[in-house]
């Protein structure tokens, strides 16, 4: 990812253990809430915003409850919803930690903690940015925790929730968080095309630039390709690193038992397993080709130099005789008869002229330019 512009809120250093500090970017607005109510007959959305949507829903009842919280930056009010939901405060102190790396957890049998990253594509600087999110499943809930946004990154999954009775309204809060986090690695889909046309610009640029006689002329004041491709490099670096553990984490899920985790979910949970190992390898084939575009557009400025190099050398070659020729007339001896030549100055020339036009048909013979 892009390195964060922004001014951080760093981690108090020497607090205990579980101690909720929030590490991320400053952000003015509050903490917005939802709760979702919804079973396979009907749905309830309280969007109000209001703390008590937080309570913890009925163990008996029918509904999956879904708490979605848009704004991690307000330690207090993650505090409230973890004593509504029995939540651990290690657990709260990765929520509110926007530099905690993806992971998977499970605190005492009853909540299963996943933890990952959203990407998206910053069209202003052409970068990729990463929003921290967060999920804790329950038994018939689910509360998921998002960085501050202007939209809400899980609206597709809402929009299915009250469009119709489909499998999210069918199932309970696990096909839920496995429909969350479809969201987000479809979300590395869409990243990774736009890498991909990126590496498309840049081989066709590299390719023009090659074949252009004015190299710098058709640049003009873009940067160069060489700091794009490197840009790039570091880029799927980083994406590399977020998507990574989240094969190991799918896998886990998939292959622990867990009451949390239907069997029925499983087969949902290995198709996403499927689309994750297939971003890995998008992204490693990515990683090899930008080397490949690094020697071809080296090997093309090397070759420019060379072509120059030749240049100079054969204008060299021209001029070397010339110069000879003139430094020994101009040694100012009394005993050279050719100063005193009437034509002299004229043959010389003419000797001059004729070893030029025939070292320029010797080079040229032979290929040399």
């Amino acid at each position: 990812m892009s390195r964060r512009r922004y001014k951080s809120v760093q981690k108090t250093t020497g607090t205990s253990p579980g101690t909720v500090t929030y590490v991320g970017p400053e952000v003015e607005h509050a903490t917005r809430l939802a709760r979702i109510e919804y079973n396979a007959i009907d749905y309830r959305v309280d969007d109000s915003g209001r703390l008590s949507t937080c309570r913890l829903p009925n163990a008996e009842a029918n509904h999956v409850t879904w708490l979605d919280v848009d704004g991690i930056h307000q330690p207090q009010v993650v505090e409230t919803i973890g004593r509504q939901y029995g939540l651990h405060p290690l657990l709260l102190e990765d929520v509110v930690n926007t530099e905690q790396k993806p992971k998977l957890e499970l605190y005492d049998e009853s909540i299963l903690f996943v933890t990952l990253k959203m990407l998206h594509c910053n069209d202003q600087i052409n970068e990729i940015d990463s929003e921290h999110v967060s999920f804790a499943l329950g038994k018939n809930f689910l509360v998921s925790f998002q960085e501050e946004r202007t939209t809400d990154i899980f609206t597709p999954v809402l929009d299915r929730i009250k469009a119709s009775a489909g499998k999210t309204r069918r199932n309970g809060a696990d096909y839920l968080l496995y429909s969350l986090m479809d969201v987000v690695v479809d979300r590395y889909f869409e990243i990774l095309d736009f890498i991909g046309g990126q590496l498309d610009k840049l081989e066709d640029q590299i390719v023009l630039e090659q074949a252009a006689e004015k190299p710098d002329t058709y640049l003009g004041k873009r940067q160069k390709p060489l700091a794009e491709l490197y840009q790039l490099k570091r880029e799927l670096a980083n994406t590399r690193r977020i998507v990574w553990p989240l094969r190991d984490m799918i896998s886990s899920m998939i292959r622990d038992e867990n009451p949390l985790i239907q069997p029925s979910t499983i087969p949902y949970l290995r198709d996403l397993h499927d689309h994750i190992t297939q971003v890995i390898e998008t992204i490693d084939s990515y990683r090899e080709i930008i080397p490949g575009l690094m020697d071809v557009y080296l090997s093309s400025v090397s070759n420019r130099m060379n072509s120059v190099m030749k240049t100079l050398t054969i204008f060299s070659a021209i001029f070397m005789p010339l110069t000879f020729i003139v430094g020994v007339y101009g040694m100012n001896f009394d005993n050279m008869p050719e100063l005193r030549t009437q034509n002299g100055y004229f043959y010389t020339l003419g000797a001059m002229a004729a070893i030029t036009v025939g070292l320029i048909i010797y080079f040229r013979r032979r290929g040399w330019f």
